[in-house]
């Protein structure tokens, strides 16, 4: 399967997700990437695929979302990094500059973290998404201190046009014991 596309549905009924998972599974050849609860009592499903499987499970999740839904979107060619931070649990030390991006909601993180590692040569260290964070996300980022910059400055703007935006950082030369929060 080509995980190029990925699509994400964000519910207000876990129930309901459980119901959107399966009918997003069932209505075209995507890949599960996560389905579970999230922070303040609310559901999200993200699948990865072909950009048409993506589109057509997403709709069809929507559909079934019966009044529940509360997000929805598809980003085609996703940048790779953005699948292999989200939930990573081990993380290589920041080669220089860190960013970090932080939004009030998960679809809007993911759509900023895809523009910032698009928009300049960074690795993307950890997206994380809800999970003890009040509902919020937030998505770590390395590179020398021009490119983080350029990358929090493209992820800044796509929260910020959303109303999202909780805070951007770009720290130069990160202490050493920051490094250690990082994991």
């Amino acid at each position: 399967m080509n995980d190029k596309s990925i699509g994400l549905i964000e519910l207000s009924s876990i129930a309901g997700g459980f119901l959107v998972a399966d009918t997003m599974l069932k209505a075209a050849n995507v890949r599960l990437h996560l389905s579970r609860s999230i922070c303040s009592g609310k559901y999200m499903v993200l699948v990865a695929g072909d950009a048409s499987d993506v589109q057509t499970a997403v709709a069809s999740g929507a559909e079934a979302a019966n009044g529940c839904l509360i997000d929805q979107f598809v980003i085609t060619q996703i940048h790779p990094d953005v699948l292999t931070a989200i939930g990573r649990t081990s993380v290589t030390p920041p080669e220089d500059a860190l960013g970090v991006l932080e939004s009030f909601n998960v679809a809007t993180l993911l759509k900023a973290a895809d523009a910032a590692a698009k928009s300049a040569n960074v690795t993307l260290l950890e997206v994380r998404l809800a999970m003890a964070l009040g509902g919020k996300a937030f998505v770590t980022m390395t590179g020398d201190v021009a490119s983080v910059q350029a990358a929090v400055d493209a992820g800044r703007a796509v929260i910020a046009d959303a109303g999202m935006l909780v805070n951007a950082v770009v720290i130069a030369r990160p202490h050493p014991d920051v490094y250690r929060e990082l994991i």
